[in-house]
């Protein structure tokens, strides 16, 4: 008896590779494709658009003046105190640094740092509320005074980036922080 050259479990598999491989090969021998250039009618429309005319912002408001200084004035008592209080709540935290949690010192530390952080208080109030303004005038389009507003919250922002760093610090000092 003779074999066939290709027994039927593998002729199965070559028959349905087959048609799957003849597009691949058809379209090998395709034509080059379109090409991506900048065809001459693309170029006729290019025009610049108008210039925008931007007025720059004018003068801080003569109402606006006083809350800036109020709250300068209240950032810098918030500082002020904070650095008041910043020296005795590192001393309690290093005593309470080997303290078990929730034994006295820690507790004692825990509050200095509460009261170091409510010292601070007028000058994150000011923060916000300079913030607060700041967005309000935004979507107001009222740009008059905007740098003015915006430099005093630039150095709040100083101020509250440094206490917060402090009072991260003193926190990671104690056990179960």
């Amino acid at each position: 008896m003779k074999r066939p050259l290709l027994s039927i479990p593998l002729a199965l598999p070559l028959a349905l590779a087959v048609p799957l491989l003849l597009p691949a090969g058809v379209a090998a021998k395709e034509t080059q494709a379109p090409s991506l250039a900048k065809r001459p009618i693309e170029g006729r429309f290019d025009v610049a658009p108008p210039p925008v005319a931007v007025t720059p912002p004018g003068p801080l408001p003569a109402d606006l003046a006083g809350r800036l200084a109020r709250w300068e004035s209240d950032a810098a008592s918030g500082q002020q105190a904070f650095a008041a209080e910043r020296n005795a709540t590192a001393a309690l935290v290093s005593a309470a640094a080997g303290a078990p949690v929730s034994s006295e010192p820690w507790v004692v530390a825990q509050q200095a740092i509460s009261r170091l952080t409510a010292a601070r208080a007028p000058l994150t109030g000011a923060l916000a509320d300079i913030d607060r303004l700041y967005v309000e005038r935004s979507v107001d389009e009222a740009i008059d005074g905007l740098p003015d507003i915006y430099a005093l919250r630039d150095r709040i922002a100083e101020l509250a980036s440094g206490q917060d760093a402090i009072l991260e610090a003193l926190n990671a000092q104690l056990p179960g922080q």
